[in-house]
């Protein structure tokens, strides 16, 4: 009897020190972090902008790049909401416009409109200040056009004909 009662104590003192360890792992363990969220403020990343029929790229794009796709007309007004963006390349399409809007990039380094038959410009692109390269090669630019922007680009801007 002696023998099943040690044996029994010495089980339950193992079950005891076990349900400690496993307690005691549990007690270190990372708390689960439930983030504080703000609902005055919403951030969303994943929010796009449909620059053309069917192509919607993340706001926060510095790059846009939809060069030969036989795209035609003109991209949308909404271009204008992606303010990161600093280079713009539509070249290779058929393209015949432009909206104003994108005069409101502000940070645009580089215009790539070569290769489409667009048949005048926005003198609003002479807004753009910090551009570094437009290129009109290939295209049905507007002298008249061209040179209302380049009085208003800065005296850096490259210029593609």
């Amino acid at each position: 009897m002696e023998k099943k009662l040690l044996i029994s104590i010495i089980a339950f003192v193992f079950i005891l020190i076990s349900g400690f360890a496993l307690n005691k792992e549990k007690a270190h363990a990372p708390a689960e972090v439930v983030p504080e969220v703000d609902e005055s403020f919403e951030v969303n990343t994943t929010e796009t902008v449909e620059v053309y029929d069917g192509i919607k790229v993340p706001m926060n794009s510095t790059e846009l790049n939809l060069s030969n796709q036989n795209l035609e007309g003109s991209l949308k007004a909404e271009v204008r909401l992606l303010a990161e963006l600093q280079v713009l390349n539509i070249s290779n399409n058929n393209f015949t416009g432009l909206p104003a809007e994108v005069g409101q990039l502000s940070k645009l380094k580089v215009l790539n409109l070569s290769n489409n038959p667009l048949t005048g410009l926005p003198h609003e692109l002479g807004n753009l200040q910090n551009l570094k390269q437009l290129n009109l090669s290939g295209t049905n630019y507007s002298e008249f056009d061209l040179n209302i922007i380049r009085e208003s680009l800065p005296a850096d801007t490259e210029i593609i004909l």
